[in-house]
């Protein structure tokens, strides 16, 4: 019970007379005569100091049916310096995980939570918009990796990253189809229906150039020719050639399609591994459900000195519904 002078705390007070708890902001034993009151915290406030933070976890996720989440800006959250991951693919699982358990951890309680079927997990003090006083003098590229052929990903990725990073338009857009099933090739038949997106994107001003990732010379060409808005870059894995092929490179010096090079896994996450990243993220988390759509990375280069501002991870996954 609170001595006189004591902060104001919540309580229910059950007095004889009345049938019901009256809830009080203030109680002062100064005020009171409890001769025939009782002191008691009400059901819903008893069982909220009983929650653990992972039972409060688990329900959110339990309830949600869409995971929005945005690692912040990277390069200055130190607790994701402390190790070097050895892949691209390491780092977003920490990233993840890490993300997610602190964006539970600082979810304040209350008496009755808002269950949301939308999460979007976001670190506020980790994010950094861009100003407009600053964005002449930055570049804004990303990089979509798609796990399933929706075409409306495209869309909400970028619409997503523009709203994140407080931009009107993103400067380079760099897609990566999702994996094919064992034995399929990539074709244009493929690409097409996404490349109509990005090319109403640039048409809406929302993307200023959109690029391509691990086109052979045959397959470029085939999109270059077909395309209403031409491809600006092609990026090549170096892990699977050693040297740019020579019709790729002359191809592409020819239309002045930029070639540039990265070291991604061909599938940047697998499905076990999100789903591990995210259970990791807290305790008895139910994550079988949950399937990853697309994952958006940025970078935010000082045009002037060619140093990186800013690179982070943007996230987007659906829970199968039974």
């Amino acid at each position: 019970m609170p001595r006189h002078g004591d902060p104001a705390q919540c309580y229910s007070v059950q007095c004889t007379e009345l049938p019901d708890p009256i809830p009080l902001r203030v109680f002062s034993a100064a005020r009171f005569s409890l001769a025939s009151c009782s002191l008691s915290l009400s059901p819903s406030m008893s069982r909220l100091l009983d929650m653990e933070p992972h039972v409060y976890a688990k329900m959110l996720l339990d309830h949600a049916t869409t995971l929005k989440l945005h690692t912040g800006n990277l390069v200055n959250r130190s607790r994701l310096k402390k190790k070097c991951p050895s892949s691209q693919s390491e780092e977003l699982q920490d990233c993840i995980r890490a993300t997610l358990s602190e964006w539970f951890a600082s979810i304040p309680p209350v008496t009755e939570p808002e269950l949301s079927q939308i999460l979007d997990c976001t670190i506020p003090q980790n994010t950094e918009a861009i100003t407009p006083e600053e964005r002449e003098e930055l570049k804004v590229s990303v990089k979509l990796f798609l796990s399933e052929s929706d075409c409306s990903s495209v869309r909400n990725a970028v619409d997503m990253a523009c709203a994140s990073l407080g931009v009107s338009q993103l400067d380079s857009v760099i897609i990566a189809p999702p994996l094919l099933s064992e034995g399929e090739s990539l074709a244009l038949t493929h690409l097409q229906p996404l490349w109509e997106e990005l090319e109403g994107l640039v048409h809406s001003q929302k993307v200023a150039a959109i690029g391509t990732s691990d086109l052979d010379k045959t397959l470029l060409e085939q999109l270059y020719n077909w395309a209403q808005v031409k491809p600006s870059s092609n990026q090549v894995n170096l892990a699977s050639c050693c040297v740019m092929p020579p019709d790729l490179t002359a191809f592409a010096k020819e239309f002045d399609i930029q070639l540039l090079t990265h070291n991604d896994s061909k599938e940047l996450i697998s499905a076990e591994g999100f789903q591990e990243a995210v259970q990791e993220s807290s305790k008895d988390l139910q994550v079988a459900d949950w399937r990853l759509e697309w994952v958006l990375r940025y970078s935010i280069i000082v045009k002037s000195r060619g140093i990186i501002k800013a690179k982070g991870y943007l996230i987007h996954a659906k829970k199968k519904i039974q």
